[in-house]
């Protein structure tokens, strides 16, 4: 009986470290362009991978000259703006890739009402109108009402791309990556595409 009953304890016990063993690691962590954790509630500059020193971040545009403020990606007449990263666990304070996350500017003005909150404009899957990345999204607030305004970071080739495919729901929208789109007076949107923009996170 005792060594039906150690051999029982041992079998349970395999078969937990079996378990354990199988469970899904965590996310890779997100790092800066000094090789630092990206964290929630510091400020970033988003930049391009292939010259991230170029003083060119992402920032605002009023194109057309109408609200809500388009985020577009080298414009030098308004500078870089620094932004923070809002997991959808507010309770994490690390960044990691493939998770849903909001994206908002720290410093605006008054320029437009709108939140400084990312979020995707008109976004109609069903349509093949090009979707941009605008200003006026909601912090938090997970659900179907606020589908459009997370986003998340994942690994591309030796640097980071923005990616749309949000998880907060159990409906979704699809999946795409946050690509730029430049128009004929060379305003370079962000907008979903089939292209990627590679970019880093420089700290503010």
């Amino acid at each position: 009986m005792k060594i039906t009953l150690l051999a029982l304890v041992l079998v349970i016990a395999f078969s937990t470290n079996s378990l354990l063993g199988a469970a899904s690691p965590a996310p890779e962590q997100v790092v800066d362009t000094t090789g630092k954790k990206v964290r929630s509630g510091v400020n970033y500059y988003i930049v391009p991978a292939s010259n991230p020193y170029a003083g060119v971040a992402v920032t605002v545009s009023k194109i057309n000259q109408t609200c809500p403020l388009n985020v577009v990606a080298g414009d030098y007449s308004n500078g870089p703006l620094p932004l923070h990263f809002l997991p959808v666990n507010e309770k994490k304070d690390v960044i990691r890739v493939n998770t849903d996350l909001n994206i908002h500017f720290t410093e605006m003005g008054d320029e437009c009402p709108e939140s400084p909150v990312w979020m995707l404009k008109d976004y109609d899957p069903s349509s093949d109108a090009e979707t941009f990345v605008t200003l006026g999204g909601e912090l938090g607030n997970p659900g179907k009402e606020t589908l459009m305004d997370w986003f998340k970071i994942e690994k591309h080739e030796d640097a980071y791309k923005l990616f749309y495919c949000p998880n907060v729901y159990y409906e979704s929208y699809g999946c795409s990556d946050i690509g730029i789109s430049e128009d004929a007076f060379g305003n370079k949107r962000l907008a979903l595409t089939n292209v990627p923009y590679k970019v880093r996170f420089q700290p503010a």
